[in-house]
């Protein structure tokens, strides 16, 4: 998605949730100084996802039934996990091959995943700052986002949170086609690490954004897309 299509829906988001343009600009400025070392170029995540069939999985209460298929279909899919849901994953002996974070996830799961060969693509905005400071130099390569203007080595691939954002990402790289798993937002949020305090009305708020952002993009995707999850997601055909 162009920025010049992404930027009004930002603007609904940042005068729904009170966000700061200028906080969330100053973010992405500072990931894109801390990893001027550390950029993995973009052309190593097209290649994980360009053509290929690939899983977006969220931590909602539906994953835990398809575990198995997961496991059994480990090589036909590019998994991309959101967040806090590698912790799940690993534990599960399932490796990503691309984790979506604003590090508010499990750090030690993060930088395991990222051992076993999982590109992580990093998320600045103006309340993860902290986050930035004290993860980041803790990873070798990076790919950043942003959800304002993109500026060097940090991209705007449209999205709101981490589970949305890795299907507008997955879209963006031209997957063949996108599944999603465990992306239940009409479900109570689930927290998967205890390493954060989590505001769950806030939480449930931002699902129900992100759900409405997908049913933007089922409208208008050149991917096929596929839902796996509980909730019902109007313009994504259902699976069991």
């Amino acid at each position: 998605m162009k920025f010049i299509e992404w930027f009004p829906f930002y603007q609904q988001i940042r005068l729904e949730f009170g966000f700061s343009t200028e906080k969330d600009q100053d973010a992405a400025e500072r990931l894109s100084n801390m990893i001027k070392r550390k950029a993995l170029l973009l052309s190593k995540l097209e290649a994980k996802i360009e053509g290929k069939d690939v899983l977006v999985i969220g931590p909602g209460p539906s994953l835990e039934r398809n575990i198995e298929f997961i496991k059994k279909n480990n090589k036909k899919y590019t998994k991309i996990a959101a967040d806090g849901v590698v912790e799940i994953l690993l534990n599960k002996k399932i490796r990503p091959d691309v984790v979506v974070s604003d590090l508010d996830g499990n750090p030690k799961y993060l930088r395991m995943a990222e051992n076993l060969g999982a590109i992580m693509v990093i998320h600045a905005h103006g309340d993860n700052v902290e986050y930035l400071r004290k993860y980041v130099p803790k990873f070798r390569k990076i790919i950043g986002t942003t959800q304002v203007m993109p500026t060097e080595n940090v991209y705007n691939f449209g999205g709101f949170t981490d589970g949305d954002r890795s299907v507008f990402l997955a879209e963006e790289m031209r997957a063949k086609s996108i599944t999603l798993m465990g992306m239940d937002f009409d479900n109570n949020p689930r927290k998967v690490s205890k390493n954060h305090d989590v505001d769950f009305e806030l939480k449930r708020k931002k699902l129900k954004t992100a759900k409405k952002l997908l049913e933007m993009l089922g409208k208008q995707s050149k991917s096929k897309l596929i839902n796996k999850s509980n909730s019902r997601i109007n313009g994504i055909r259902s699976q069991p």
